[in-house]
């Protein structure tokens, strides 16, 4: 296929994307971007200097090689013309109607406890002595957007087709101005430029006909299965042949079904406890088998309590981007071949805010992370999305078909090995039992009886692959049956996390709720200090008290009063129980001794009487 096929496939299948009242930026040209740009570098221990200056940069130039001392940070930033007038710009009418019209939901903190609320107050502090992006850039670019749109009103994307595993994978690059999700919307972050990227992938058949099969929607750095859908799941929303993306607000992110959805963000030191809530998690749900007790406004189950949490603002009911919206995507700039400029600039698509964290700094281009190494999305896209492990519809039958000989070709070679395994086991059992009752052969005995439990175990080993082996051919057998009666696994079997956006239910709280969850965290501290000051000799019975009137205020204020008492009920019950144990110990541990003696002499002589 050419390039004039892979334009066509990507128009057929091009996303509609829809965006929350209050979105300020939409997906630009990158040569109308980045000539608003000039390039910087950034070296150790230096001031930040400037390589090309606004206007002379260009894609041309951009693409050149820039040699630089190691650990240097090359890095683009808005540096729009001084002729530009912004204030005497005419906005876009419908921007304007955008940019005022979002309203926040549920305070994010209302939605998480207190230990979230906590680490949550740490990451604020941290961003008083980390580099950030400074509140008026995202005006300007606003302001700026709003210039070029005035100017010439497009939406573009960047896309390119690429054949992998007998897949064809359709990838749709966004660039956008700017992230303005800290800022516009009480999100994690701010930065110049956004690359966001969703996936189609498409089976073709031997006739000719190409089918698509699944989506995978770029949502902030999450990868794997949970990061697609197929064609066929309900929650997967379709204009035509057109997967319908509900676009984040400020933040950019993907996600397949409108809503407010809590995403939670790493701080890197709390690392080690982030991994050992999800380690306790694991043994809970998937070694103990217990049920998800409390699930989170998220929709994936209890929250890890040291992530950072925010709201991720994804109504759809702003601006519609795509085939027979009220706007639609201009020609596609294409990139297959790899583009230079894709290809050689290995720097940040936009300000160095010097973040430790990198929440701030602007991410780098389609095809590199901000580390200068290749992203999974784009050098293996089926992987990225956890299809490597999936053939395409259109080859799955041959590939059980495959399967089912190597298979076969293993069965007999096992076969051929436990033959000659067993015969040379029951010609040495049969030398063991002629040399017992000789005691002059007792060393070789000895050495013969080792060898025979060597080889008894070799050949129980070639036994149970077969048997394993031969129940994989009967499974692969049952699923090729399926496959050609056009059947298919369930749709969603795949799953196991699915982020969802927050229930109605889970968003229900009053505003004085909301109120005790912004300040609850900054009380505590208040009352903690002035105990410490005033009141020293009642610290604990203080901490104590504090502690219960807080639990208590915040199972009131979240309509939980019920079964907090219940708890706290069925905990002094328990504690009860502990002391009156600690208390008669050997009491209780005869009487126990006396029952279990029972009931083991009535269960015998139960026995004896059949």
């Amino acid at each position: 296929m050419g390039l004039e096929a892979d334009v066509a496939l990507l128009r057929r299948f091009e996303p509609v994307i829809r965006y929350t009242r209050g979105e300020r930026f939409f997906p630009m040209d990158v040569e109308r971007y980045v000539g608003l740009c000039s390039l910087w570098a950034q070296r150790p221990n230096q001031k930040a200097a400037c390589l090309i200056p606004q206007p002379e940069l260009t894609l041309e130039r951009l693409a050149q090689p820039y040699p630089d001392a190691f650990q240097a940070v090359h890095y683009l930033k808005l540096d729009p013309p001084a002729s530009t007038d912004q204030k005497d710009a005419a906005p876009d009418k419908v921007l304007a109607e955008q940019r005022g019209g979002f309203r926040a939901g549920l305070g994010r903190l209302a939605r998480v406890g207190y230990v979230s609320r906590l680490t949550d107050a740490v990451f604020s502090l941290s961003l008083l002595a980390r580099g950030r992006v400074p509140g008026r850039l995202a005006t300007e670019a606003a302001g700026l957007y709003r210039l070029l749109m005035a100017e010439e009103e497009t939406y573009s994307y960047h896309a390119r087709a690429i054949r992998q595993n007998d897949w064809i994978v359709l990838q749709y690059w966004f660039l956008y101005l700017f992230n303005n999700w800290r800022s516009g919307f009480f999100g994690a972050n701010d930065h110049e430029a956004d690359w966001e990227m969703i996936s189609v992938y498409l089976s073709e058949w031997p006739t000719g006909e190409i089918t698509p099969e699944w989506v995978a929607f770029a949502s902030h750095d999450q990868s794997g299965d949970e990061v697609r859908r197929r064609w066929d799941d309900p929650e997967l929303q379709k204009v035509g042949v057109h997967p319908v993306v509900y676009a984040g607000a400020g933040s950019h992110a993907s996600y397949f079904t409108a809503g407010e959805y809590l995403t939670e963000l790493d701080l890197p030191f709390l690392s080690p406890l982030i991994r050992l809530v999800e380690e306790l998690h694991e043994i809970w749900h998937r070694r103990l088998r217990q049920y998800q007790a409390v699930e989170s406004s998220s929709g994936q189950g209890a929250s890890n309590i040291f992530r950072i949490p925010f709201v991720d603002y994804a109504r759809g009911d702003g601006l519609s981007i795509g085939p027979g919206h009220e706007k639609e995507w201009a020609q596609p700039h294409i990139l297959s071949p790899t583009p230079a400029w894709v290809a050689s600039y290995h720097g940040l698509w936009g300000l160095y805010a010097r973040d430790p964290f990198s929440a701030e700094d602007a991410p780098a281009g389609p095809m590199y992370d901000r580390d200068g190494s290749v992203r999974r999305a784009w050098y293996d896209p089926l992987g990225w999305a956890g299809l490597d492990k999936e053939p395409p519809p259109s080859t799955a039958l041959s590939v059980v078909l495959a399967r089912q000989e190597e298979l076969t070709s293993q069965d007999t070679e096992l076969q051929v090995r436990i033959e000659e395994k067993s015969q040379e086991l029951m010609g040495l059992g049969v030398e063991v039992a002629a040399m017992r009752g000789e005691p002059h052969m007792n060393e070789r005995y000895e050495a013969h009886q080792e060898r025979v439990r060597e080889l008894s175990e070799k050949v129980d080993q070639l036994r149970a692959e077969q048997a394993a082996g031969q129940a994989l051919m009967q499974s692969l057998q049952g699923y090729g049956m399926e496959l050609q009666a056009g059947k298919r696994a369930p749709a969603r079997a795949h799953i196991q996390r699915a982020h969802q956006p927050a229930s109605s239910q889970s968003l229900r709280a009053s505003r004085l709720a909301e109120l005790w969850a912004a300040g609850s965290i900054g009380l505590m501290l208040l009352a903690l200090v002035s105990l410490l000051l005033f009141r020293q000799e009642y610290l604990v019975g203080g901490l104590a008290a504090i502690l219960v009137l807080f639990l208590f205020l915040e199972a009131a204020f979240r309509g939980r009063l019920t079964r907090l008492v219940t708890s706290v009920t069925l905990g002094l019950a328990v504690i009860t129980a502990l002391v009156l144990l600690y208390e008669f110990f050997w009491q209780v541990l005869i009487v126990v001794v006396l029952v279990i003696g029972a009931y083991i002499l009535w269960a015998n002589l139960r026995e004896l009487r059949r």
